[in-house]
């Protein structure tokens, strides 16, 4: 068995955008783990309008589709990190 944990981030513009593809992850894709949201200050910004929000996706079962979720993302104005 591996330790490898096999994660997604999404980047989206706002709070907003990445709350709401949190809580629809589970309807579009089935995914049963809370995703976590984490705000990604921009180099040298303090201002949250000058962040930007990950949204982290465990699939520890690799059952995901990564250009079913960038095509998600984008439809927030967002887009999958690639690993």
């Amino acid at each position: 068995m591996s330790d490898v944990r096999h994660v997604h981030v999404l980047v989206l513009p706002d709070r907003d955008s990445a709350e709401e593809v949190a809580g629809e992850l589970a309807d579009r894709f089935g995914v049963t783990e809370e995703p976590q949201l984490v705000r990604d200050a921009l180099a040298g910004e303090d201002d949250a309008e000058d962040a930007q929000w990950l949204v982290v996706v465990e699939d520890a079962a690799e059952r995901l589709d990564p250009a079913a979720l960038d095509e998600f993302a984008a439809e927030y104005e967002g887009w999958l990190e690639k690993p």
